[in-house]
């Protein structure tokens, strides 16, 4: 399976509570709630084709907590229901807390992370897809297991807030694979990693 990051950011690189207001208040955070304005059918669709080719889901812990409160309760067709994708794909959680794993599907990741995320990659099938989850995204780039980082960038800038590409994640360099935009002013861009970055001079 090829491992995919889809992230929601702001042009000035905030991933941190897009969904709402109480989403996400770490570090004081108050500005959750920047994306439902921008989110068209446009945004909706790419995001439907994207779980399409999910295999599985991988996740880091608040990310996982955030979507197990919501997502086993949809009942709203438009959403999928019950048969949503969240709800039917296996779910592997990194976690340090041993709390139960309550949303159906979920598997805890013990002991090597590293080695359990590389044998879930060497296991057949479409995408192991990570979703928000910025602490695990970045300890993945630090650890040069991503295949491919989807980016729906809003018309928005916030001025603080975590960020995907945070101070110590390792230089990479990404090739430009596709690219779609929404009338709101979304840009939805996927990129392969592509190793080590090359410099020069003008």
């Amino acid at each position: 399976m090829r491992l995919t990051i889809t992230t929601f950011l702001t042009l000035d690189g905030v991933m941190q509570a897009p969904g709402g207001r109480e989403e996400d208040r770490t570090g004081g955070f108050d500005l959750g709630g920047w994306l439902p304005p921008h989110f068209d059918e446009t945004v909706g669709g790419w995001m439907g084709e994207t779980f399409e080719r999910a295999e599985a889901l991988l996740l880091g812990r608040r990310t996982y907590d955030i979507m197990a409160a919501y997502w086993p309760h949809v009942t709203d067709p438009a959403e999928g229901g019950p048969d949503n994708p969240l709800n039917r794909l296996p779910k592997y959680v990194a976690t340090t807390r041993d709390d139960e794993l309550t949303w159906a599907g979920s598997h805890r990741l013990d002991g090597d992370l590293a080695a359990a995320i590389t044998d879930l990659k060497n296991r057949p099938g479409g995408e192991l897809q990570v979703h928000g989850s910025g602490a695990l995204a970045r300890w993945l780039m630090r650890e040069g297991l991503i295949d491919t980082y989807q980016l729906l960038v809003f018309p928005v800038v916030l001025g603080r807030g975590q960020r995907l590409f945070a101070d110590g994640v390792p230089p990479t360099g990404l090739r430009l694979t596709g690219t779609r935009t929404a009338g709101t002013g979304v840009t939805m861009l996927t990129y392969d990693s592509a190793g080590t970055p090359t410099f020069g001079a003008v």
